[in-house]
C-alpha cells in the first residue's frame, strides 16, 4: 500500500511540476491564465490520488449515493419493484379443472437492493395506514379492478367484521359507493367508470364543483378493449383524460369558472395514481368473447397506447402507475382463477405501493 502511494505521488509530482515549469516562463507575464492552468492541474492531480486514499473515495461514494437515492423522482420510479413468494400449501379436494391443483400461499415483498433501501419502503399497518390517510378524502374510479383496490384499502383501515358487513353494499353490480371512516376521519369513494370518458367527466365535475379529493386513484381499459376493441379509440380518450387532469393544476382559487367560489377549494393538488391493467391469461377467460377480443396483440396495443398518451408521471405525465401489468404477471396464474381477476395479496399490494408513494411525495415518515 505504501509503495503505491509513494508512486502517486511522484506520479502526481510529474504531472503537476513540470507542465508548470516548462509553461511557467511564458505564463509569467498573464498571471490570471497562469492560476487558471495551475488550478486545472491541481484538481487533475487530486482526481488521480483519490484511489489511494479509501477513506476520500467512500466519502465521495457515500456522497454520491445520499444526492442519488435520496430524490424523490427515484424513489417514485422505483416503488413498484415487488417480488412474490408463491408456495403451494395443501391439495385442493374435489377439484374441477376451473381450480388449482394447490392452495397457494402468497407473499410479497420490495426487492432487495441498495437503491430501494434508501427509499425505506414499509409495509404499513392498521395503525400507520389510519394516521397516514387521517382526515383524507379518496376517490377511487374505475372498474372491477378499482372496486378490489377499495376492499384491499379498508382491509387494511378496518377490522375484518365491518368489511364483511359491507362487501355486499361495495359490490353491487356496476354501482357507486362511498363510506366515511368516522374513527379517523377519512371519507373514501368508488366511483363506477369503467370507460375513459366516465373519468374525463369526473375530473371535470371536480372543477366544476372546486372541490377536490386529497387522493385520487383511476384506471380502465378491461372495458374499453371488450366493448370498443380499438387501441387507437382508447389512446385517444386517455389524452382527452391528461388534458382534463393537467388543465387543473395546480388547483386554486383561480381556476375553474368564473363567479364568486363556493365551498371550499385546496390550494394543494391531489396525489394522482393511475391503477394499470392487469396481465390476461386468455386461456382463463370465461367467455369466448373475451378470448377472442381480449388477446394478447390487442393488450399490448392497449398498453402501448396508454405510454403514448403521456398519461403517467414515467412519460412526463401528472399520474403516478400502480403497475397491475407487474404485480400480475409476476404472481402469475396461480393468482387467479378467471385470468382477470387476481386475488386479494395483488391489490393488497397495489394499496401498499400506493401508501408508499403518498410517504415520499408528502415528505412524512412513520
Amino acid at each position: 500500500m505504501v509503495g503505491g502511494v509513494q508512486i502517486g505521488a511522484l506520479a502526481a509530482c510529474v504531472v503537476l511540476f513540470v507542465p508548470m515549469v516548462m509553461a511557467g516562463w511564458h505564463l509569467s507575464r498573464n498571471k490570471m491564465l497562469f492560476f487558471g492552468c495551475s488550478l486545472f492541474i491541481t484538481l487533475a492531480v487530486c482526481v488521480h490520488l483519490t484511489p489511494y486514499f479509501p477513506s476520500v473515495s467512500d466519502f465521495a461514494t457515500s456522497f454520491s449515493s445520499f444526492v442519488v437515492f435520496d430524490h424523490r423522482d427515484s424513489c417514485i420510479n422505483l416503488v413498484n419493484q415487488i417480488i412474490w413468494d408463491v408456495k403451494p400449501t395443501h391439495r385442493v379436494v374435489n377439484n374441477t379443472s376451473f381450480t388449482p391443483n394447490y392452495y397457494y400461499e402468497k407473499n410479497w415483498d420490495w426487492l432487495k437492493s441498495r437503491k430501494l433501501d434508501a427509499c425505506e419502503f414499509q409495509k404499513l399497518d392498521k395503525s400507520d395506514a389510519s394516521d397516514l390517510l387521517n382526515g383524507s378524502w379518496v376517490v377511487v374510479a374505475g372498474d372491477s379492478q378499482a372496486r378490489l383496490l377499495v376492499v384491499s384499502l379498508l382491509r387494511l383501515v378496518l377490522d375484518q367484521e365491518r368489511v364483511d358487513s359491507i362487501r355486499g353494499d361495495l359490490f353491487k353490480r356496476h354501482s357507486d359507493y362511498d363510506i366515511v371512516i368516522d374513527e379517523i376521519g377519512m371519507k373514501l369513494d368508488f366511483i363506477w367508470a369503467p370507460f375513459e370518458t366516465n373519468l374525463t367527466d369526473l375530473v371535470i365535475k371536480f372543477k366544476e364543483k372546486r372541490k377536490y379529493p386529497d387522493v385520487l386513484v383511476m384506471g380502465t381499459g378491461l372495458w374499453h378493449m371488450l366493448h370498443v376493441a380499438n387501441a387507437s379509440d382508447y389512446g385517444i380518450s386517455l389524452r382527452s383524460l391528461k388534458s382534463s387532469v393537467v388543465s387543473l393544476l395546480p388547483f386554486s382559487p383561480e381556476l375553474g369558472t368564473d363567479g364568486p367560489v363556493t365551498g371550499s377549494v385546496s390550494i394543494r393538488s391531489p396525489h394522482l395514481f393511475w391503477l394499470g391493467m392487469p396481465m390476461l391469461i386468455n386461456g382463463m377467460l370465461n367467455t369466448e368473447e373475451k378470448r377472442l377480443k381480449m388477446n394478447d396483440l390487442m393488450w399490448h396495443a392497449y398498453d402501448r397506447a396508454l405510454g403514448d398518451s403521456k398519461l403517467l408521471r414515467q412519460t412526463g405525465g401528472p399520474l403516478v402507475l400502480l403497475d397491475i401489468q407487474s404485480l400480475t404477471w409476476n404472481c402469475g396464474p396461480r393468482c387467479t382463477l378467471d385470468g382477470m381477476h387476481y386475488d386479494a395479496a395483488v391489490y393488497d399490494a397495489a394499496v401498499h405501493i400506493m401508501l408508499n408513494a403518498l410517504l415520499i411525495e408528502s415528505h412524512q415518515r412513520l
